[in-house]
């Protein structure tokens, strides 16, 4: 693919996930809301709605993955998982109770079928010099949405309420459909036959990233625990969102500095980087209590985040066979996202049973061993292969 086309692809790609998260996350400040104070749900059915939802994404991921290397197809997928969520939020506005929810939650967490293909096309169209640099992109994109959409919402939800909020926010993923739909182009695959995606397929180094990925992704909760967190801290209730607003500002401004980076000197230190900014996370909200650490650990936490998501999906674009790229894009979201349900209720189990630090103490531990999984990978084995 040429360059002029390849940068139209990512600068698309890019403004589509910022119009998605805008829309999405118009919605999430509120959401738990609604579902209680409108629809009726207790707590144990906004657990069991939102768990259903981060299941699904796992497997979506890792199934859409398979079909876009089965069919060697990028653009539908994409379509689609930025379609569904026009229908789902349409379907929140309409629902009458938090049964009614459900398949419209369902549909739009299925949304996440991009998320592989659209990766995958990400790194078709790069190479490694520029690779990090246009994941980097993405992500900025993404938390850029995510911030925007935060705005929104405080400004939109005092005049127009829930369900009008919610049709609002249809419009984003509207646009987003509309980018890829317009300006996305894909060229024809050549023919070949699909031997099928195999673990005999990837090698050690992959392997390994994967297993790095995994260990991390057990230690690291939910970014709830932060909140409630720095809520038993002192921090007025008002407060909170403010930290995840800093939180989102921080990731938005650092994703593409760490792309950049990456490509400059190395996916593996990049990552290492984003290690040790949790362990400093972790660290601070140890052994200090202040108002000032704990802002700080939100701005590290979005420094961290930042590194993470667009170096880790970088280095696994490069490292797994090409040929079965969204495939092996789609397994570790899948394991990554698997890795979410533990890792956050054995750090509740360690909040309530032994002490409000005990999982932060538990995700250094992993962390440490994610540390020396990642000095094991050999980043010589990095291909630059794209897609024909």
């Amino acid at each position: 693919m040429e360059q002029g086309e390849s940068k139209k692809t990512v600068r698309t790609l890019g403004l589509s996930s910022f119009f998605n998260d805008l829309g999405s996350d118009m919605i999430n400040p509120v959401w738990p809301l609604f579902l209680t104070r409108v629809l009726g749900a207790n707590m144990a059915v906004v657990g069991f709605i939102d768990g259903l939802g981060e299941a699904l994404v796992s497997l979506s991921q890792a199934l859409s993955g398979y079909l876009s290397d089965r069919f060697r197809k990028r653009k539908l997928f994409i379509w689609l998982g930025y379609s569904f969520p026009i229908v789902a939020r349409a379907g929140y506005a309409l629902a009458t109770s938090w049964q009614s929810v459900i398949p419209f939650k369902v549909l739009d967490r299925a949304g996440k079928i991009r998320g592989a293909p659209r990766d995958a096309m990400i790194a078709d169209v790069s190479t490694h010099a520029n690779r990090g640099t246009h994941f980097g992109y993405r992500k900025m994109m993404d938390h850029l949405g995510a911030v925007c959409g935060i705005l929104a919402c405080l400004a939109l939800f005092n005049f127009l309420g829930y369900r009008n909020l919610f049709l609002i926010a249809a419009l984003p993923s509207l646009a987003a459909a509309g980018l890829v739909i317009f300006f996305i182009r894909e060229k024809p695959a050549k023919r070949a036959v699909y031997e099928g995606f195999s673990l005999r397929l990837i090698d050690r180094n992959f392997t390994l990233l994967l297993a790095m990925s995994s260990v991390f992704a057990l230690g690291a909760f939910s970014y709830s625990f932060l909140l409630i967190y720095a809520q038993k801290a002192g921090f007025a209730v008002t407060t909170i969102p403010v930290l995840y607003l800093i939180f989102t500002v921080a990731a938005s401004v650092s994703a593409l500095p760490f792309g950049k980076l990456s490509d400059r000197i190395g996916r593996k230190p990049v990552l290492a980087i984003s290690f040790f900014l949790w362990i400093a996370v972790c660290t601070g909200l140890i052994f200090f209590q202040t108002t000032a650490i704990i802002s700080l650990a939100f701005v590290l936490y979005g420094f961290h985040k930042a590194s993470l998501d667009t170096v880790q999906t970088t280095f696994a674009s490069e490292l797994c066979p090409v040929k079965y790229r969204a495939s092996s894009l789609g397994a570790l979201q899948m394991i990554i996202g698997l890795c979410a349900l533990p890792a956050s209720l054995i750090a509740g189990m360690l909040w309530d049973r032994i002490n409000i630090a005990a999982p932060f103490y538990f995700s250094l531990a992993l962390t440490l061993v994610a540390v020396v999984l990642l000095l094991l990978i050999d980043d010589r084995a990095c291909n630059d292969g794209v897609r024909s």
